[in-house]
C-alpha cells in the first residue's frame, strides 16, 4: 500500500483528535436506539472552554498510540481515532479503583485529574461536538452491553448515562441474536461503515461489552471539481510507482513550510473550524523519517505556523478500513493492572462478579476521500470478562448414581452419609 497515503491517513488520526476542540458537528448520544437504560437529556449548550489538561493529555495520548503502532506497521496504512480510544477507557475509568485507576488515568495521560474532573472535561467536551455546523456530520454514541442476570453497580451505570450519554441493555450472550443486536447498534451508528465488532459466539466469562462508535461526515469548504481528477504516477515506499487518480484545486488555504515537509490545510463545512491538515514529506526525505517528529511538542509548535497562501493542491483520493487491537499496546503504555485477572480492581463496577478484568481492546476505523468531502468512522471495544462462571440458573437431572449427605446445621454434625447407585 502507498506509504505517503498512510500518512494522509495519520492525518485523520490528527483531525479526530482535534475535532472536540474545533467544534463543528452534529453529535447526539440520544441517537441511539432506544434500549434498555436510556441516556438522560443532556444541555445542546456547547461548553465556553475546555480543561486544558484533557486537550494536552488527549493529545500525547493519540500520538503515543501511533508511535507504537508505527514501530509495527511503518509501511502500511494505518489509521486511528484517539477520541474513540480515550472516551472509552474514560468511561472504563468509572469502574475501576486503586491501582487500576491510576494507570487508566496516566495511560490517558491525564494523571493529575480525578474522577469527577476526568467526567466533567469529557462532558464539556460532547457538549463542544454538538455545536453543529450544516455541513458536517458528526456522531458519537456510547454503549454498555451486560449478560443477562449480571448486576453493574448503579453509580458505575448512572455516571456513564450522566457525563457519557451511554446506553445500557443486557443480552443473552449464550444465544447468536446478542451478537447480531450489538453489531447492529454498531453499525447504525457509524453510517453503515463499520458492520461488526463483536465476533460469534462470545466468551462463557465474558460480562460486558463497553463501546464507543464515532462517525464522520465532512464536505469540503471548497469541493474538488470531478473535471480536474486525474491519474497520475504514484511512488510507492519501496520507489515503484503506479498510476493513481488525484483530486486538483487551485485556491486561498493555510500553508506552512516546514524542515524536510510541507503542509496544507484542507477546511471542512460552512464554518471552516474543522479541517484535515496534509503534510508532504521532501522528495529527498520520507514518511517514516517524517513521522519520527510527530510529538505534541513538534505538533503545537507547527500549528502556529501556517499563513494564508494562494496556491496549488492535489490530494489522492483513497478509501479503506483498518483494524487493529490495542491490549499490548495499552499495556506498554502504563495500564498492565487492568488486564490482570488477579490484579485488576473493577469494584467501582461490579462487586460480584469474581475477578472482572479487561480481555480486550479492539479498535476498527473506516475511511473514504473523494471530491466532496471525507467520511470516517471508528468503532472502539473494551471486552470484560471474570475469572470463572457463575451460571445465572442451572439444571440438575439426577440419573445417575449419587452420593448425599444429612448434617444438623447448626452444629455441623454429620448425622448420615450415603450413596445411591440404584435407587
Amino acid at each position: 500500500m502507498p506509504c505517503r497515503r498512510a500518512f494522509f491517513l495519520a492525518l485523520l488520526l490528527l483531525v479526530t483528535a482535534a475535532l472536540p476542540l474545533l467544534g463543528g458537528c452534529n453529535c447526539d448520544g440520544e441517537n441511539a436506539a432506544p434500549v434498555g437504560l436510556a441516556p438522560r437529556k443532556v444541555s445542546a449548550e456547547p461548553a465556553a472552554s475546555l480543561d486544558q489538561r484533557l486537550v494536552d493529555g488527549n493529545t500525547a495520548f493519540g500520538f503515543m498510540i501511533w508511535q507504537v503502532l508505527l514501530d509495527k506497521e511503518e509501511h502500511h496504512n494505518i489509521l486511528i481515532s484517539p477520541a474513540s480510544i480515550s472516551t472509552a477507557l474514560a468511561m472504563t475509568a468509572n469502574g475501576a479503583d486503586g491501582a487500576t485507576f491510576r494507570e487508566i488515568m496516566e495511560t490517558l495521560r491525564l494523571p493529575g485529574m480525578d474522577l469527577e474532573e476526568l467526567n466533567a472535561a469529557f462532558a464539556d467536551l460532547q457538549s463542544v461536538l454538538r455545536n453543529s455546523d450544516p455541513e458536517i456530520e458528526l456522531n458519537v454514541a456510547n454503549s454498555l452491553w451486560a449478560r443477562q442476570g449480571v448486576s453493574l453497580n448503579e453509580q458505575f451505570l448512572q455516571r456513564n448515562r450522566d457525563y457519557y450519554a451511554a446506553v445500557f441493555d443486557t443480552l443473552d450472550f449464550e444465544k447468536p441474536a446478542a451478537v447480531s443486536t450489538i453489531n447492529r447498534w454498531v453499525e447504525q451508528q457509524t453510517g453503515g461503515k463499520i458492520k461488526k465488532i463483536i465476533e460469534d459466539p462470545i466468551d462463557p466469562l465474558t460480562f460486558l461489552f463497553l463501546i464507543n462508535a464515532l462517525y464522520f461526515n465532512g464536505a469540503w469548504s471548497d469541493e474538488f471539481d470531478p473535471q480536474n481528477t486525474r491519474e497520475i504516477p504514484f511512488t510507492l515506499s519501496d520507489g515503484t510507482r503506479k498510476d493513481h487518480p488525484v483530486m486538483f484545486r487551485e485556491g486561498a488555504y493555510r500553508y506552512f513550510q516546514g524542515n524536510d515537509f510541507e503542509a496544507i490545510r484542507l477546511p471542512y463545512g460552512k464554518n471552516r473550524r474543522v479541517g484535515m491538515t496534509v503534510f508532504l514529506p521532501a522528495a529527498d526525505s520520507s514518511l517514516v523519517e517524517f513521522q519520527r517528529q510527530l510529538t505534541p511538542e513538534n505538533w503545537a509548535e507547527w500549528q502556529l505556523s501556517f499563513s494564508e497562501m494562494d496556491g496549488k493542491v492535489g490530494l489522492p483520493r483513497f478509501q479503506f478500513e483498518y483494524e487493529v487491537s490495542l491490549k499490548e499496546i495499552l499495556r506498554t503504555m502504563g495500564m498492565e493492572c487492568a488486564f490482570e485477572p488477579r490484579r485488576a480492581d473493577f469494584s467501582r463496577m461490579i462487586s460480584a462478579m469474581p475477578g472482572p478484568y479487561i480481555s480486550e481492546v479492539k479498535h476498527k476505523t473506516y475511511v473514504d476521500v473523494d471530491e466532496k468531502g471525507t467520511e470516517a468512522a471508528a468503532v472502539t471495544s473494551v471486552e470484560f470478562r471474570c475469572t470463572s462462571a457463575r451460571p445465572d440458573r442451572f439444571s440438575m437431572i439426577i440419573d445417575r448414581p449419587f452420593f448425599f449427605a444429612i448434617t444438623d446445621e447448626k452444629t455441623g454434625a454429620i448425622l448420615f452419609l450415603g450413596s445411591v447407585n440404584n435407587p
